[in-house]
């Protein structure tokens, strides 16, 4: 029996780990001999395909070269890199580049970068503000400003308190602008919010209008807008970033998952030349307070190189394009289920009956039924509850997405 605690399971229920040996593209290849394709980019972080040619090729030769050092007051080729291709393509007002290690970390980082401007500036402004049933990651810092409930019950004693606006559902979206309109007049430091999806919510989608309302007016009232894009970015919603459908640019910016092609772990926050101003300055204990250990990371910034030189040199826009189109088609013609959406690269729906207090919710009943449905026909999807999503790699072709939504049918059939 293994020794491993494994994330986000029961271990209670005894439900197999399949032991995974190597992948490539689209699929997993197991100990014992099954091809599973993966139908969510292995928690949303492979874009390109695992394995990818170009960006193995690029940590192999820089774990000859450089594999590791300090980087508070040391900088080093890769990371020079990573932040010049950055500027390249993101928005212009985002002039910083700070390195952490995941999607939680660069969102501790945002908060961190944000409560230290208004400090800076000798106002006393320190509530953040959310967006219900948001989700930024599974650190303190993260937790605080994410959904409460089972993600987070047993360790409320150490959750900051924030300021929650209600999640723009079809037909109430006033009821949120009104919510971040008298948050903001009060005197708000911050809005972190998840750009038009909110993802393991469970897939809620909102429009690109709402989300440049919600910008104006954090930007009237000067509120620091943070847009954490760390499952968004990277073409998931069929644009470089979610926040472009908008046209919104945001004062802090949050990347991780598809930044190395999700091939190694590495997040980047980004931020706008007044927040690094306001840290700015000849006294040592105004200096901007974080780091880790593997902050900048050499062989991962190389992955990260690596993968802006694919967006530079190869047609992944039409990729995405095509995989968008894929989606919307399959998902037309999917039968026996509720809420149909797309959005990008993301299909998602809501599977069973539905009934109020049937169990909906990340804790559904039907969650593991579906998952070990899925598991036995060679495709990893993930249910958040009764929510269903397909979110595959852009590398992935007509034949596994047939087998993809082919599983569906036959698992919501069967159930």
């Amino acid at each position: 029996m293994s020794s491993i605690w494994h994330p986000f399971t029961q271990h209670g229920l005894q439900e197999p780990i399949p032991c995974v040996v190597r992948a490539e593209g689209a699929a997993l290849y197991t100990a014992d001999g099954r091809r599973v394709i993966d139908a969510i980019s292995s928690w949303w972080v492979t874009t390109h395909g695992h394995a990818h040619p170009r960006i193995a090729a690029a940590i192999r030769a820089q774990a000859e070269r450089l594999d590791q050092m300090i980087f508070a007051g040391w900088t080093h080729e890769p990371a020079e890199e990573v932040a010049a291709g950055l500027r390249a393509i993101m928005p212009a007002a985002l002039t910083r580049v700070f390195f952490s290690d995941s999607g939680s970390t660069s969102v501790e980082v945002a908060l961190k970068m944000a409560l230290g401007y208004w400090l800076a500036r000798g106002e006393p402004r320190h509530r953040i503000l959310v967006m219900e049933h948001g989700y930024h990651g599974d650190t303190i810092g993260a937790m605080s400003v994410g959904q409460r409930g089972v993600f987070n019950r047993a360790y409320a004693p150490l959750l900051f308190d924030v300021e929650t606006v209600p999640y723009p559902a079809a037909g109430h979206e006033q009821a949120t602008l009104d919510a971040l309109e008298r948050a903001c007049a009060a005197g708000a430091a911050a809005f972190i919010v998840e750009p038009l999806v909110l993802g393991a919510g469970g897939m809620l989608f909102y429009s690109p209008d709402m989300l440049a309302r919600m910008r104006e007016i954090c930007a009237h009232h000067g509120v620091l807008f943070i847009a954490d894009e760390v499952m968004t970015g990277w073409g998931r919603t069929g644009t470089l970033l979610a926040c472009e459908q908008a046209g919104v640019v945001p004062d802090i910016l949050c990347l991780s998952k598809g930044l190395t092609g999700g091939a190694v772990p590495l997040a980047v926050t980004m931020a706008s030349e007044p927040i690094f101003a306001a840290h700015w300055s000849t006294d040592r204990a105004r200096m901007f307070f974080h780091s880790s250990s593997y902050t900048a990371n050499p062989i991962a910034c190389a992955a990260a190189a690596a993968n802006l030189a694919i967006w530079r040199d190869e047609p992944v826009r039409v990729r995405i394009a095509r995989l968008g189109a894929a989606q919307a088609m399959r998902l037309a013609a999917l039968e026996g289920v509720r809420n149909k959406r797309v959005l990008g690269t993301i299909a998602a729906f809501e599977v069973g009956a539905g009934e109020v207090g049937a169990g909906e919710g990340y804790l559904a009943d039907i969650a593991p039924r579906l998952l070990a449905a899925f598991r036995e026909r060679d495709v990893l999807l993930r249910p958040l509850g009764d929510t269903l999503y397909v979110m595959p790699p852009y590398c992935i072709d007509d034949a596994d997405m047939d087998f993809i939504y082919n599983a569906i049918s036959a698992v919501i059939a069967r159930d």
